[in-house]
């Protein structure tokens, strides 16, 4: 699929339920890029009956190590990914497979960001952010979403008073909100390709964690 914005085009990974329906859900990349893990969460969220789409804010590069990521991250024009997201964001929100209503985003480490930055922009436009081992901006906590959060335990890319203090500004602001932190658990823990880093156990329940959170929250 082909995601529009003003100036530019992109690539996108879309993945429908079979029931032809479902809410939708926007699924925001790592700095790795849009690869077959994060086209298999999409494919997983559409079987278990949401509609979900994957843009591609990397114009086809996909790092397989971290000096690589480190590059294409850097090169990334952030204003120009914004955009992206915030069209995929609608792209889904008219398909005619997405239900109507506010739609679920979740980032992976840099796609965190992109996630509390959508839903802080477009408040009305997103009602679920599920995050995974990132944040970002994390003042922007002035939104209509809840939120869930899975942190590994030893993280070297993610500051514990940091997360704190983002998860007490939101519930501040009144946003129901649950972090886990997953013990003996690092960066990237959530996904297979990182050999390094994958833990199946820690994956599973995330993800059980994160269906039961959307189908709450969306449905």
């Amino acid at each position: 699929m082909k995601i529009k914005t003003k100036d530019s085009e992109a690539n996108a990974h879309l993945a429908l339920p079979k029931s032809g329906q479902g809410h939708g859900v926007l699924v925001l990349h790592p700095w790795w890029g849009l690869n077959e893990d994060i086209k298999a969460v999409c494919d997983q969220l559409a079987a278990a009956g949401f509609a979900a789409l994957a843009p591609d804010l990397y114009d086809g590069r996909i790092a397989t190590t971290i000096p690589e990521a480190e590059k294409y991250s850097e090169a990334m024009d952030e204003e120009s990914a914004k955009s992206i997201v915030q069209a995929a964001a609608e792209a889904l929100q008219v398909h005619e497979a997405c239900q109507t209503g506010p739609i679920g985003v979740i980032g992976f480490s840099l796609g965190a960001m992109f996630a509390i930055w959508l839903a802080h922009a477009q408040p009305a436009q997103v009602s679920a952010v599920v995050l995974f081992y990132g944040l970002g901006w994390a003042n922007q906590t002035n939104t209509q979403a809840s939120y869930l959060g899975h942190f590994a335990e030893n993280d070297p890319y993610d500051e514990d008073d940091y997360r704190d203090e983002f998860e007490r500004t939101l519930r501040a602001n009144g946003r129901p909100t649950t972090f886990h932190i997953y013990p003996n658990t690092g960066h990237w823990f959530f996904e297979p390709s990182r050999t390094d880093a994958y833990d199946a156990a820690a994956a599973e329940l995330a993800w059980e964690r994160t269906l039961s959170f959307l189908k709450e929250t969306l449905t």
